[in-house]
């Protein structure tokens, strides 16, 4: 709380000061930007970096071959230009610009990306978001340890220069270089190994902002104008500050009261201002499931997971229980994650509504169950982040789930996103309430949750017929562009209706931003980019 006190202050101060002339200009720089974020952030080393929280904090104070521009079109970072690949597009050659540097003055070199790279895919990382980078030569192999991590296809040539080498190719590529593949400080990894990215002290920024003041598990952090970003320039906020603030009430507060400049609500809230014109509602690329662990006799059997898809009444979780603009999920993959290469119509209605709200045949299927597993009642825990939306759902799901699946026990269990990842990884759980944010617009990146050779299945759901029809979509030196569409709607089909996740809704990202805030613009696949923010 004093800390939110000492920010109230700061802007009472900033607002005495602003007069006209060359002291408004003045004031205007130096003054701070106020944010707020949902949960805590588990690291800030972008080769292992699976949540949303992290991601977050690593957009603003790192950059990419190449960055999103303000409208979330990717563009070149520090690379000079986006590149055409060669050899059947499996080839990108890369020069680093010049005047790319770290916070401390050093150049940006291209062994900083192939460390990033070579830790990202070792198994020793134990990194949620390797896969991202499977379609780089080598990858299963070290993988599966057949080979060293310097074995990936990531090369540097020379200070400057960078080359990727693919097995197959990969047109979905630079969305990935602009939102999943950032430099890491080669001598600072030397130094901290796995290590590097658990605080600020233990990393280093070369993104418009400098992470300072964030300790791991910290609740208020800040970023600071980097002067060597070598656009920096038109950076025109030189610190922005961030508090964690999980209670939508708390963050709709704040922002009224002009202690922060942008924070997201949820539920109630976004109700409450649907007619405040400081309110920024946008579907997000993002997905919210139900995950069963398989190695555990009573969420293996596939009719208990289709009785919980049948138990959920979607719509009323997307118009009575969260009430921010979401959208019942019809199958896996959200809206707006691809099209169709003949038709240009979106896969998500390509492939139809997959679901349906079925008590009775939930009961039915629950009852089955419990006969084939001789078993009169269960208790069951539902592993959730500890964010009010996740607890209203997780509330629903448990009222719903006990009334219509006689014997049957549900226990929530909410906890801080970075624990409850933890856990999901480790296969601690029964239920997990987890969701997926794309960043690339192609429906494998959801599908692959439920592949049992993925690193980000903690369901361990290991069906084969699955894992072979992902194996499939995969080769993209095989089929053309429309089999593999058609390919894709055949696995999203089949992995809902055998429940391997049980979908629920497309995540709906509602935002207040101030009005004396200009350039915080918001798409499906990306949120605000601090960088270009501006005092109106």
């Amino acid at each position: 709380m004093k800390k939110l006190m000492g920010l109230g202050f700061g802007l009472l101060a900033v607002a005495a000061l602003a007069g006209c002339g060359s002291t408004q200009a003045k004031s205007d720089a130096d003054k701070e930007l106020n944010v707020t974020m949902v949960g805590n952030p588990a690291t800030a080393n972008p080769a292992i970096s699976g949540d949303s929280n992290s991601s977050s904090m690593i957009a603003q104070t790192e950059e990419g071959l190449y960055t999103l521009n303000a409208n979330g079109k990717v563009v070149a970072g520090v690379a000079e230009k986006v590149v055409k690949p060669t050899k059947n597009g499996t080839v990108y050659t890369f020069k680093i610009k010049k005047n790319a540097k770290w916070a401390n003055g050093d150049a940006v070199t291209a062994q900083d990306f192939v460390t990033s790279i070579d830790w990202q895919v070792n198994p020793k990382s134990k990194s949620q978001v390797a896969n991202k980078l499977k379609f780089l030569k080598n990858y299963d192999d070290v993988q599966n340890g057949k080979k060293a991590p310097s074995a990936i296809g990531a090369k540097a040539l020379n200070k400057q220069t960078l080359q990727l080498t693919l097995s197959k190719p990969q047109p979905w590529l630079p969305d990935i270089l602009a939102t999943a593949v950032y430099p890491i400080k080669t001598n600072l990894f030397n130094k901290y190994g796995n290590k590097y990215g658990t605080s600020a002290a233990k990393t280093m920024s070369e993104g418009a902002y400098k992470l300072v003041g964030w300790s791991g598990s910290a609740d208020s952090w800040t970023y600071v104008k980097n002067d060597n970003y070598w656009n920096a320039k038109n950076v025109k906020i030189k610190k922005v500050g961030v508090q964690v603030v999980k209670d939508p009430g708390t963050s709709a507060s704040l922002f009224k009261s002009g202690k922060v400049q942008e924070t997201v609500l949820s539920g109630q809230y976004i109700k409450q201002n649907a007619n405040n014109p400081e309110l920024k509602t946008t579907l997000n690329s993002s997905m919210r499931f139900l995950e069963f662990n398989d190695k555990k006799t009573v969420t293996h059997n596939t009719k208990v997971r289709q009785a919980f898809s049948y138990v959920v009444n979607r719509k009323a979780v997307t118009k009575s229980v969260l009430q921010d603009g979401s959208t019942a999920a019809k199958s896996l993959i959200p809206y707006g994650d691809g099209n169709d290469p003949t038709t240009g119509k979106d896969f998500s209605q390509d492939v139809g509504n997959l679901l349906s709200y079925n008590p009775k045949k939930a009961t039915q299927l629950w009852n089955q169950a419990k006969k084939e597993m001789g078993i009169k009642k269960a208790n069951l825990e539902l592993l959730t982040a500890d964010t009010d939306e996740q607890k209203h759902v997780a509330q629903y799901l448990q009222q719903q789930a006990q009334k219509y699946m006689p014997g049957l026990t549900i226990t929530i269990k909410s906890m801080p996103l970075a624990q409850q990842i933890a856990k999901g990884a480790a296969g601690n759980f029964d239920i997990d309430l987890d969701g997926w944010t794309t960043d690339w617009r192609d429906p494998s990146d959801f599908l692959q949750m439920a592949d049992g050779t993925s690193s980000v299945n903690f369901t361990k759901w290991n069906n084969a017929h699955f894992s072979n029809m992902m194996k499939e979509i995969d080769n993209t030196a095989k089929y053309t562009t429309q089999q593999r569409w058609d390919m894709l709607k055949k696995a999203d089909t089949y992995v809902t209706e055998q429940a391997g996740l049980v979908p629920l809704y497309q995540q709906a990202k509602a935002h207040l931003v101030s009005k004396t805030v200009g350039g915080l613009k918001y798409t499906m696949m990306s949120d605000a980019q601090y960088k270009y923010a501006y005092w109106k």
